[in-house]
């Protein structure tokens, strides 16, 4: 599983992984259900402390998770790689899924909105998503490299799935990484759509679409992934844009994608990887 970095950052000193957290925590049965990121069972003494002393509380870090950036940062600045990082923690948590950073580097997402160029979690957190969206760049892509066993995964899969996430802002930074993208070509790759509706299933998404000029909607995702992806995958909300999905991509199921609950999850994840390989 190739994980997106774009969104890190340094806060309060500590390198904050959020996407690679919320892949492991999930994975290892830890994440917090109530707030979709952190894990579960969180209490939030230090930073109600922090708040109490006039600190900055705009990114909230709970007393587990802290832990995680903390020795996450203890062993950067022993010099391991992210990666390794990764690699260590999912064994601790009893993950059993390879979960690799798509670098190791620092390439962090800058948001280019009508209020000038911000880093995406002051977008993102500090602001609420509320700027208006002129456009992405991934700052340091150019020079990155992807870390060990990121290409070799993609060449060795049979096939890439590329999950319900922001394309803007979650997949689009992955692929921005020399290398990434070429390994996928040739490859049979799968999209799922994360707009139902007309609307993001979470996050701004749809209003990212909206603001860049394009009408939210899975036929628009499909639209994004043109030339990349031989396979996706829509809501039967949106059931009326499958023929035009179709001559942006030659293979399109639409199922319920709605995943509500760990059993949603698997029982979509089954009906799409069943249909997936039945699919030339």
């Amino acid at each position: 599983m190739i994980v997106n970095v774009g969104d890190d950052f340094e806060h309060f000193g500590l390198k904050i992984c959020p996407d690679l957290d919320t892949v492991c925590y999930t994975l290892a049965g830890l994440e917090n259900p109530a707030t979709g990121w952190g894990r579960r069972g969180e209490s939030w003494r230090v930073m109600e402390a922090v708040a109490a002393l006039g600190g900055p509380d705009w990114f909230r870090l709970g007393d587990l998770d802290l832990a995680t950036h903390l020795e996450r940062t203890r062993r950067l600045r022993a010099g391991r790689p992210l990666h390794e990082i990764a690699a260590a923690f999912c064994e601790a948590w009893g993950v059993k899924a390879r979960v690799l950073p798509v670098t190791d580097d620092p390439v962090p997402t800058i948001v280019l909105t009508d209020e000038g160029e911000l880093a995406f979690q002051e977008y993102f957190v500090r602001r609420r998503w509320q700027p208006q969206v002129r456009g992405f760049r991934f700052a340091g892509a150019e020079s990155a490299r992807p870390a060990p066993g990121v290409l070799e995964a993609i060449r060795a899969s049979a096939a890439v799935l590329i999950a319900p996430s922001n394309p803007f802002v979650s997949i689009d930074p992955i692929l921005a990484i020399p290398g990434v993208r070429e390994a996928i070509a040739g490859k049979p790759a799968l999209a799922v759509s994360p707009i139902v509706g007309g609307e993001a299933v979470k996050g701004p998404a749809a209003k990212m679409f909206r603001e860049l000029g394009y009408k939210p909607s899975a036929a628009a995702v499909a639209e994004h992934y043109r030339g990349l992806v031989s396979h996706f995958v829509l809501d039967k909300a949106d059931a009326d844009q499958a023929a035009a999905v179709r001559e942006i991509v030659p293979h399109v199921l639409v199922t319920d994608t709605m995943m509500t609950d760990s059993q949603k999850r698997i029982e979509v994840a089954s009906a799409v990887l069943s249909w997936f390989g039945r699919e030339p």
